[in-house]
């Protein structure tokens, strides 16, 4: 996602607070991921899981906990729920969208085939169940199997959305809920509530990773038009070629006069593309300041994450998840 070519980097250092539970999630990931019947099934997730991904929902479940008191052992299974659950929507997306690329590696679906990406995407949701019921907590795995359905909801959504010129700002922000947020908020929300922290706190958590969340897939559908393809692990103009109206586009398509709406129609709509179209895609976008204007949404969102941490007690991992909120989106300085 880039996160490593910003100017400082707090998610390494709420890591290093946090090495000795990470390392924990990371076995039990291991030993959770390991199948005596299908040896695909490890093979295809250890390319995943060790693509150089920094973990950072399980890191905000087991920071949320540790900022709310806790000292059970029940944040780690919800830290490796929350990363089950993120790769299996991965190894689907990566089908749906055709994807040959992620984090700079090829994709599963690529290195073996789609059979093998849906049928191991289907098996780490339901390894992830098994960590929720072991919390013996009705509260989180209604919490994140609210998340599960939420994120497919969005995908959904986003599968006629993405394509139809029609879709607006309130339609793009109820599909990155659906896709990102929702596991953001979830994971910052259950590590309050294996805490048994004060409804205030969990609901400044849910808040936090909500914002988080939109922050964070708004700055990376920016990165998409004027990312860096070695930073990012994708290359620019990828939601351009698939066709999806993420918010750059949908801020250019409201203010097109009539030949500009007719060729978001030709690209997006009916996806004829030739050569130059990607270019003159950029120009649109710069022309209806659309970059400039999605950068102000996303630090926005990011001011709403930081405030929302306000009811939360002082503390180190306060401090860097605040400082993570302005990283994501110093992404795009």
């Amino acid at each position: 996602m880039g996160l490593d070519h910003a100017a400082t980097k707090p998610h390494e250092a709420l890591s290093a607070l946090l090495t000795d539970e990470m390392q924990a999630v990371n076995d039990l990931i291991t030993d959770r991921m390991a199948s005596k019947h299908a040896p695909r099934i490890p093979e295809v997730t250890a390319h995943l899981v060790g693509a150089g991904g920094k973990r950072l929902r399980p890191m905000l479940t087991l920071a949320a906990a540790k900022l709310c008191g806790y000292d059970g052992p029940y944040h780690l299974h919800l830290a490796a729920t929350v990363e089950f659950i993120h790769t299996a929507t991965l190894l689907h997306d990566d089908v749906v969208d055709e994807s040959a690329q992620r984090r700079g590696r090829p994709t599963a679906n690529l290195l073996w085939d789609n059979k093998s990406s849906v049928l191991v995407g289907d098996y780490l949701f339901s390894r992830s169940f098994q960590l929720m019921v072991e919390t013996g907590s009705m509260r989180v795995l209604d919490i994140l199997a609210n998340a599960s359905a939420t994120i497919a909801e969005g995908e959904v959504l986003q599968l006629t959305a993405a394509q139809d010129l029609r879709t607006d700002e309130s339609i793009y922000l109820q599909v990155v809920r659906g896709k990102t947020a929702a596991l953001f908020s979830a994971a910052t929300e259950v590590g309050g509530v294996i805490a048994a922290a004060d409804e205030t706190h969990v609901q400044a958590l849910y808040d936090y990773g909500d914002a988080l969340g939109i922050s964070f897939q708004i700055v990376d559908d920016l990165l998409d038009y004027q990312g860096d393809t070695k930073a990012t692990g994708k290359n620019v103009g990828d939601d351009f070629r698939e066709r999806k109206l993420t918010l750059p586009v949908i801020k250019a398509v409201a203010k097109a006069d009539a030949d500009e709406r007719a060729f978001w129609e030709r690209t997006i709509e009916k996806g004829k593309q030739d050569d130059g179209d990607l270019e003159h895609a950029l120009e649109l976008l710069q022309k209806h300041d659309a970059l400039v204007d999605t950068r102000k949404d996303a630090l926005a969102w990011a001011e709403k994450a930081k405030a929302a941490l306000a009811p939360l007690p002082d503390h180190q991992i306060k401090a860097l998840l605040i400082d993570l909120a302005d990283y994501v989106v110093a992404r795009v300085n």
